[in-house]
């Protein structure tokens, strides 16, 4: 009865098992014309999504996808995109939380070495390394619930 009120007490926790780059891509394509004309300051557009599958023994695969497109003048500078996955399991939560807390935690964990990977590619690239502010996976959590809610409406 005591390891049932543990239990029951205990705080959530978030395990990481691995974490990998699973799709990377760069693309510099006016790249000899970027070092020998004078240009302005670019406009940098950042893209951030969040995609979770279930694997087996209670373990999920978590998909932090990043995309940066930055332009100067609308010629495009560089596109990179980054798919960078872990693979968690959680602890001391129900199953009605569990979703939320995967999809809002497990990005959290990865932002970091994503952010590290946007910005050596970038540096790599010829460029100032593109440093991602910090993302409110919460927000995007809501966002991708929202629409999630609104196709089912309209099905």
């Amino acid at each position: 009865m005591a390891n049932q009120e543990n239990k029951n007490t205990a705080s959530p926790s978030i395990t990481m098992h691995a974490q990998y780059i699973k799709d990377l891509s760069f693309e510099n394509p006016r790249a000899s014309a970027v070092f020998t004309k004078q240009t302005g300051q670019p406009d940098v557009e950042v893209g951030v999504n969040v995609g979770g599958s279930p694997l087996d023994d209670d373990r999920y695969e978590i998909s932090l996808n990043l995309n940066a497109k930055a332009t100067v003048d609308s010629e495009l500078l560089f596109l990179v995109e980054l798919s960078y996955g872990g693979i968690v399991s959680v602890n001391n939560i129900s199953d009605k939380d569990k979703n939320p807390f995967i999809m809002i935690e497990g990005p959290r964990l990865l932002f970091p070495f994503a952010r590290a990977t946007i910005a050596n590619v970038t540096r790599e690239g010829g460029f100032l390394p593109l440093n991602i502010q910090p993302i409110d996976f919460v927000a995007v959590f809501k966002s991708n619930f929202e629409a999630k809610q609104a196709n089912k409406t309209k099905e």
